[in-house]
């Protein structure tokens, strides 16, 4: 129910931005999808079956593309153009071998990402982790805090707990558990730190490589990573061979945790430490009290 809605809303949204593009005197111009490239920074995840982005395409194959995308001249390519937004509609064009309906303005980066951030941003299908993704590829390209802000219609602390998330968690990791819709933020800031605990990197690789990962949907996938960090590791063991000049094994010594453990294998070296324990404990006292 609550997506329905939202997306009645995006199209009431669309349909007024269309109508204010009109009335500002920009012309709808058909272009050659091939000619059009997505934008320099990408901020939706792409996932394997898409079952809405099928039924745009099969609505534009059945009435024809209903609201234009907003494009800008490629500062490089003469001829092509760059997409601020509307990229499935450009890649449903692109498949059904249409062209795809735009609207061109002359636009800087920092306007591109403003409109594209502000199309996208409201809508109910970019998830938290896309919007947090899109964030760090903003700072990564320089934009500052307030422009990351404004482009996600966001304020300055809800901008700091994306980048937190995306620059904590490998982009391999959240790539291959893609845009999770039902996994909101508490989840993806404790995933976050389970993640930054000593191992998280190596589960969470593993979790992904594992031969039933792929067959998941990307909230299950999510589940499935998040499980494997939940498991607790068993403590490090630290082991090594006491031996005589000659080579001979003495004992083994092993430290897991506060466990330390003395395996001798040798009855010479054994009655040897017998004898000097109690000796051992008396300096060990004496040297902590001098601390």
């Amino acid at each position: 129910m609550n997506l329905s809605l939202g997306r009645l809303g995006e199209e009431a949204a669309a349909a007024k931005a269309l109508r204010e593009s009109l009335a500002s005197g920009d012309k709808v111009l058909e272009i050659d999808a091939a000619a059009v490239e997505m934008s320099f920074i990408r901020d939706r995840i792409p996932v394997d079956q898409d079952s809405e982005f099928e039924r745009l395409k099969q609505s534009i194959q059945d009435s024809g593309q209903q609201v234009p995308i907003l494009v800008r001249p490629d500062p490089v390519k003469a001829g092509h153009y760059q997409a601020a937004y509307g990229h499935r509609r450009l890649r449903a064009a692109a498949e059904l071998g249409v062209p795809v309906k735009a609207v061109v303005r002359k636009l800087t980066d920092e306007e591109l990402i403003l409109a594209q951030g502000q199309e996208n941003g409201p809508r109910v299908d970019l998830s938290f982790i896309e919007r947090a993704l899109f964030a760090r590829r903003m700072d990564e390209h320089g934009f500052s805090r307030d422009m990351i802000a404004r482009a996600l219609a966001t304020d300055k602390p809800e901008t700091s707990r994306l980048l937190q998330v995306a620059q904590t968690i490998d982009p391999e990791i959240i790539l291959a558990i893609g845009p999770a819709p039902k996994v909101g933020r508490p989840r993806w800031l404790a995933f976050a730190e389970k993640f930054r605990e000593t191992g998280g990197q190596k589960k969470a690789q593993a979790a992904i490589r594992a031969a039933s990962f792929e067959a998941l949907e990307t909230n299950g996938r999510f589940d499935a990573v998040w499980k494997v960090l939940e498991e607790k590791s068993p403590p490090q063991r630290d082991e090594q061979t006491l031996r005589t000049s000659a080579g001979a094994p003495l004992a083994s010594v092993s430290r897991a945790g506060k466990t330390f453990r003395i395996t001798v294998k040798s009855a010479a070296f054994s009655e040897f430490l017998a004898q000097r324990l109690a000796g051992l404990a008396v300096e060990f006292e004496e040297e902590n009290d001098r601390k």
